[in-house]
């Protein structure tokens, strides 16, 4: 069966300790850790003992790549993804996620595919590239992404599906699945409505083909992780978090299985 698993994003505001432990108690398969401002995000040994602790393994770590992370670990982008790299081997994760780089950052951008080729020959760790979206102001669309929102233009081995970001971005995602075909390693399981930010909803509760993404999956012989990456942080009691986080999961479960 392909494993699922919980990004720790999904419990924000609470920490990564909220992940881990509701992974464990509705029926995950592991989590990924989203490094970010949670300071037991950005310390993998406390996040080792973590998934010791409640028997929860780690997945995938996502490199701290977002705007509000440009100093977690480093000011670098390369130092803060060769870290993220150093980190999933620390935890055992076969996958880090990484996303494009910035349009700003020009000399990282550069380098970008041959630093995650390298990397990747290095660790023995899948470093899938994500698909992001643009900002949208009417009929404007700006791109604040190097060389473009979609990773498959560039060409890498990995990459991560995220549907919430094809909701955002208004693009198909099973014409980008496809596109990633082989090199898919890693997705993002979330809906959208198609407004212009990233919404992260629960999985069915909007207008991205989730079921019939996640039944191509099987079908196509995925052999990646699936992972919840959902917005709680609306969620007005702990008992309302876990509804979502447990709906989401059964979403999931329902339509990775085969005929």
């Amino acid at each position: 069966m392909i494993p699922v698993g919980l990004s720790t994003a999904s419990v924000w505001p609470r920490t990564a300790s909220t992940a881990f432990t509701l992974a464990a108690s509705l029926g995950y398969d592991g989590v990924e850790v989203m490094v970010w401002a949670d300071p037991l995000s950005q310390d993998v040994p406390a996040l080792a003992r973590q998934s010791r602790r409640s028997g929860v393994p780690v997945l995938a770590v996502h490199a701290p790549c977002l705007l509000v992370t440009q100093r977690i670990w480093s000011p670098d982008p390369e130092v803060r993804l060769r870290r993220a790299v150093e980190a999933a081997q620390d935890l055992g994760a076969p996958t880090v996620v990484v996303h494009p780089p910035f349009r700003w950052q020009r000399g990282y951008a550069e380098r970008f595919a041959d630093l995650v080729a390298g990397l990747e020959d290095g660790s023995g760790v899948a470093v899938a590239v994500e698909n992001m979206f643009p900002v949208r102001r009417g009929s404007v669309e700006i791109s604040a992404f190097r060389p473009s929102i979609d990773p498959t233009e560039v060409g890498h081995r990995n990459y991560t599906l995220d549907l919430s970001h094809t909701s955002a971005a208004h693009v198909d995602a099973m014409a980008l699945a496809e596109r990633m075909g082989a090199g898919l390693r890693h997705v993002h399981l979330a809906d959208g409505t198609g407004l212009a930010k990233d919404e992260h909803l629960v999985p069915g509760r909007g207008g991205q083909p989730c079921a019939r993404v996640c039944r191509w999956l099987v079908e196509t012989g995925f052999a990646g992780q699936v992972v919840v990456e959902i917005s709680t942080r609306r969620a007005r009691t702990s008992g309302q978090r876990e509804a979502d986080i447990a709906a989401a999961l059964r979403f999931a479960r329902s339509h990775l299985v085969g005929e």
